[in-house]
């Protein structure tokens, strides 16, 4: 008995240190950084309308975007430097303040000299894919260096039937464009993955939607009809008093709630609207989601979900985004990686636009020969301490376009926010974030806050003049390359 008993234990023992032998390098190979990355961009996604986020509407529907921060992380204080299209994108492909890049609105072309990040990952052997709206240079969809694989279309481009350029080739396409992109980027993907399955991809994925004006997919119209709206509680003129004279007199214009598009909608039906747009957004993702997990590349790959911008809606009586209020400002973030991101991960620090370049270039061992503004945030993704150390600077210079909003500066940080206008004689403005996140008491008179706001004001001309922004990039209204024509 006594040698069987043994006999088993040693057994056991064997058993157990070849369970272990066999499921170190498993684990090891989970450990590991994912070498592929998915980029997924959306324009316009406000960062609390998924339908995890406490204080969403309870109607909203986004299993998608749940589903991939159950199983990754979320990143609940994201951020955009410039709260508009071509200035924020410009941010995340160049890892640069829009002062630094110089693409400062939606129609200007791309300065000379510009190179994005995806460039460096061709160097360091990834294969690269661009599907999507680009929107720097208005009438621009060209290829742009730094892609192996091009598909675009022209500025905003439409919801159905694009004109689209594949790899310099212009097609018409019947369909709705979230669709048809999401079906041209796991096509690609899958042709990747049959012809060279050994080199590491990264596909930067760039959706329309949810841009004004929406337009949801047939398929959904009508879906949340008779929903109730969650009016917020600064949307109201008497909630406004004490804001700056321009937000005031803004809500009687086109980005203004009581005129609103020039009183072209009204604002119930633009709600459900942007509601509906979401939901082909959120299927999207689910899609690509799906073919990783499906293929097992799930195992190998990080991706990154993210809007381009924040959007209000009826918060301090506007619609839109530009300002420096949280709703324009803050983005929605989520970043999966099985086995390299935990399960339900909540992400506290602030996180910006600027810093998605270095932290990929990071992840992919790549080095970056410009200048960037951002930082890494790949520690913070692995779960490092949540007091990481960081403000933000925010800047948006006055278009000619869209004369209702001054140029802005700002300074953000974990717990306070001053706002300065530039150019225009009207008050600033300074919140306290943690008690009174709706914006709603400016302190800039409160005798208790004079030196906060003094010593905020000087560190935000501080980080200006240290990346180099003590300028402001003038564009001629209306400006186009020499071989462009504006479109009629």
């Amino acid at each position: 008995m006594r040698h069987s008993a043994s006999g088993r234990r040693l057994a056991l023992a064997f058993a157990t240190l070849l369970l272990l032998a066999l499921t170190a390098p498993a684990a090891a190979q989970r450990d590991a950084p994912p070498r592929n990355v998915v980029f997924i961009l959306s324009d316009d996604h406000r960062h609390d309308f998924m339908g995890f986020v406490p204080g969403a509407p309870e109607w909203l529907e986004t299993p998608s975007l749940d589903r991939m921060a159950a199983a990754g992380a979320h990143v609940e204080n994201a951020f955009v430097t410039t709260a508009l299209c071509s200035p924020s994108r410009a941010s995340i492909l160049t890892g640069q303040y829009a002062h630094r890049h110089e693409i400062v609105d939606n129609s200007s072309p791309i300065p000379a000299g510009t190179r994005f990040f995806p460039e460096f990952l061709q160097r360091a052997g990834y294969r690269t894919a661009y599907v999507g709206k680009w929107h720097m240079g208005e009438v621009d969809d060209a290829p742009q260096p730094g892609f192996d694989h091009w598909v675009s279309f022209q500025g905003q481009g439409v919801y159905e039937n694009p004109v689209l350029n594949v790899n310099g080739r212009r097609v018409r396409a019947e369909g709705y464009t979230t669709d048809l992109l999401t079906g041209h980027a796991l096509d690609w993907l899958k042709r990747h993955r049959a012809r060279e399955p050994e080199t590491p991809f990264f596909l930067y994925l760039s959706h329309k939607a949810v841009h004004a004006e929406f337009e949801p997919a047939p398929r959904h119209r009508g879906r949340h009809a008779g929903r109730p709206i969650p009016y917020p509680p600064t949307m109201p003129a008497a909630e406004n008093r004490a804001k700056p004279d321009w937000v005031r007199a803004q809500r009687d214009s086109w980005h203004g709630v009581d005129y609103l598009y020039h009183g072209q909608m009204e604002f119930d039906g633009f709600y459900r609207a942007y509601t509906e747009t979401l939901l082909a957004l959120d299927e999207s993702v689910g899609r690509v989601l799906d073919y990783l997990e499906e293929t097992g590349l799930a195992d190998s790959t990080l991706v990154i979900y993210m809007g381009d911008n924040g959007f209000l809606l009826g918060e301090h009586g506007l619609i839109d985004k530009r300002n420096a209020y949280e709703e324009s400002m803050r983005v929605p973030m989520l970043a999966w990686a099985p086995g390299f991101i935990a399960p339900g991960s909540k992400i506290g620090a602030m996180v910006r636009n600027i810093d998605i370049a270095p932290t990929l270039l990071e992840l992919a061992g790549a080095a970056a020969p410009i200048v960037m503004d951002g930082r890494s945030v790949l520690p913070l993704l692995r779960g490092a301490p949540a007091d990481w150390p960081l403000e933000m600077l925010y800047e948006y210079y006055w278009e000619d376009a869209f004369p209702h909003t001054p140029t802005v500066f700002a300074l953000r940080d974990q717990r306070y926010k001053y706002i300065y206008y530039h150019g225009v004689w009207d008050s600033a403005e300074l919140y306290d974030l943690q008690a009174d996140p709706q914006e709603r008491s400016n302190l800039i008179r409160d005798p208790a806050q004079r030196d906060r706001a003094a010593a905020m004001k000087a560190r935000m001309w501080a980080l200006l003049r240290e990346t180099d922004g003590m300028r402001i990039p003038l564009k001629p209204a209306g400006e186009w390359r020499a071989d462009q024509r504006r479109p009629e």
